[in-house]
């Protein structure tokens, strides 16, 4: 069971339940990768919820991620990423780009 109070999320990817969290070198990646100033710009960069498949990658894993399949195809992707990052950054779980309150 993943412990939201770290940051945990369970998935299914590759057809294998995956537990998932971004730790604090991935977050420093993340901001490396996206030009972001720090965590609170990182943040505002996913809630603007426009992410490439690339970006998705580096959210979820790395390259050995990019070869297997979630359930859903892309849309299961986008799911697992924000799950994620809603139990990284501690906000609601919508959809990314989904307004709050939609």
């Amino acid at each position: 069971m993943p412990n939201l109070h770290r940051g945990e999320i369970e998935a299914e990817i590759g057809g294998a339940q995956r537990r998932l969290v971004l730790t604090l070198g991935a977050l420093a990646e993340l901001e490396a990768a996206f030009g972001a100033e720090d965590l609170t710009a990182l943040a505002e960069r996913f809630g603007a919820g426009r992410l490439k498949a690339r970006d998705l990658v580096r959210i979820i894993g790395d390259d050995e991620v990019a070869r297997l399949q979630a359930e859903g195809g892309a849309a299961g992707y986008v799911r697992i990423a924000g799950a994620l990052l809603a139990a990284t950054f501690g906000v609601d779980e919508r959809p990314l780009g989904e307004p709050a309150g939609a």
